[in-house]
Order: structure tokens, then sequence, then C-alpha cells
């Protein structure tokens, strides 16, 4: 069989440039997991270091990002194939529950890092506390793991429990912008109920209608807010906030269902000058 001179100096083109990728791919800095993370705590078993990292290094009320990682103590290596679920319950004086919460995904193919969000509804007092049990499975082998989580009181107002009007239990959380701006910012909060003392599921449909003021300069409010919905069922709420200047705000809320009915919140008017339902932010 015979080739021909360009066949021929084709296959080297295409050799050179597939040797040329995978050199480039080799060389190609290691992902850095834990950009952007700060430990909050190492959670020890007689296999593993459970290391868990938020953005501040800290857990707060409300809502919370967290990740964590398992450090083999044996082979000082984390673990990248690990079957993950977690439990968070408040100890109360006379009653146990948990909390939203979503399942644990990996954030790479490769990596160790598993992620999910948290939300503590209410906080730690002297006689009361929330821990964190971590049930994992690694090659067939099942591991858990429990730790005391601090969650203290928190100035401003980030995350609303109540009874609606249909007599279900709601907990809305403030989720973004974390750094707001003099601007329109992007706004995501959370809507769950309370379907048992352990269950909390996503609550899909609804409206949070956003009504930002300023109580310290004439309780004003701004322009461009656009109310908070889904992009699909399970997701968290997305809408615009309006920040004009710097300063206290008042996020005035109201829960609304798909037809209409409002299970939280009132209009601000002249003779009411906030919303029963609300968050706070200052910047």
């Amino acid at each position: 069989m015979k080739f021909s001179f360009k066949a021929i100096f084709a296959l080297l083109i295409l050799s050179f440039f597939a040797i040329s990728c995978r050199s480039s791919d080799d060389n190609l800095p290691p992902v850095n997991e834990l950009e952007g993370l700060i430990k909050i705590k190492e959670i020890s078993n007689d296999t593993h270091i459970i290391e868990l990292y938020s953005a501040t290094g800290t857990t707060t009320l409300g809502y919370n990002d967290l990740n964590l990682r398992f450090k083999n103590k044996s082979t000082n290596q984390y673990e990248k194939n690990a079957t993950v679920s977690w439990l968070p319950l408040m100890h109360m004086t006379t009653k146990t529950h948990s909390c939203p919460n979503s399942v644990l995904t990996k954030l790479t193919s490769d990596g160790t890092l598993y992620s999910g969000y948290i939300v503590f509804q209410m906080p730690q007092n002297s006689a009361e506390f929330w821990d964190l049990k971590i049930d994992y499975s690694v090659g067939g082998t099942a591991y858990n793991a429990t730790t005391v989580i601090d969650v203290p009181v928190s100035s401003k107002a980030k995350v609303s429990a109540f009874l609606g009007t249909d007599n279900v239990k709601y907990i809305v959380a403030y989720v973004d912008p974390k750094s707001p701006k003099v601007a329109v910012n992007d706004m995501v909060l959370g809507v769950w109920k309370m379907q048992d003392m352990m269950n909390f599921p996503v609550v899909d449909g609804y409206t949070v209608k956003v009504d930002p003021r300023m109580p310290g300069m004439g309780n004003h409010t701004s322009p461009n807010n656009v109310h908070a919905t889904q992009s699909g069922s399970g997701k968290l709420y997305t809408g615009k906030l309006s920040l004009t200047m710097t300063g206290y705000w008042k996020i005035n809320l109201q829960l609304v269902k798909s037809d209409g009915t409002v299970l939280k919140g009132e209009d601000v008017t002249e003779t009411n000058p906030a919303s029963s339902l609300f968050f706070e932010i200052e910047f």
C-alpha cells in the first residue's frame, strides 16, 4: 500500500497536535478545591478526619453553604469516592427537630470536596444546641461522626420561621447578595415548609414579593426590584434587589401562593411602615 507525501504530512501534523494537547493538559496547575473556603473545624472518628469548611470559617443563623472532605488516617489521603449524607439536629429541652438541608454533591468528578446547604432556623442557647451527624460510606464500608455546631444569635434578621395563613409552617431564608452594593443586586432566597420534625422540603411555585425600605431615611423604597421566583422545581428563589444608598435596609417580604393567597407579610403603606416578614441588611 502506498502513502502519498500529503497523507504522511497530515498524520505527522495530527500527531504533533495530540502530543501538544496532552503536554498542555499535563502542565495545567492542580485545581485548588479550597479556594475561597476557611476551615470551620475537624471531626474525627477511628478511620477519618472530616474537615468542615465555609466561606467565612463559621456557621450562622440562617442559610449556610457548607463543604466537607474525608482524610483517611492510615493513608493520609483524601477520599474521592464517598457516598455521604448528613442530619442536622436541634436538641431542645422538650423535643428534637431538624431543619432545611440539601443533599451533598461532589463538586468535581476527581475531587475530594462535598458540598451542600443547611438552614439553621433558630439559634443555640445555654440549654439548647445544634449538632450535625454525618453518615458516609467508602468502598462499601459505612462510617459516621457527629459534632456540635455553633449557631449564635444574629444581629440582623436573615431567616424567619412562621405559621402561614394556610396553617403550614414555613421557613424563608436570605441567601444573596452576601456583599450588597449600591446597585440592582441579584437576590437569592429560599422557601421551605415543615413536613414533619425531620423533613423540610423546598416549596415550589410560590412568589416572594420584595419591598426594600430605609426606616432611618423616611422609609423610602427603591426602583427596579423584581419579586423572587423559581427557575425550576426544587430550586432557590431568585429576583432583583435595588439598593440606592449604603446604610440599614429592611427588606419587607410577602410569601404568596400561585393563586395569589398571601401566606405571610403585609403591604408597606403610610399607616403600615413594615411587613411582619422581613430581612435586614446593613452595608
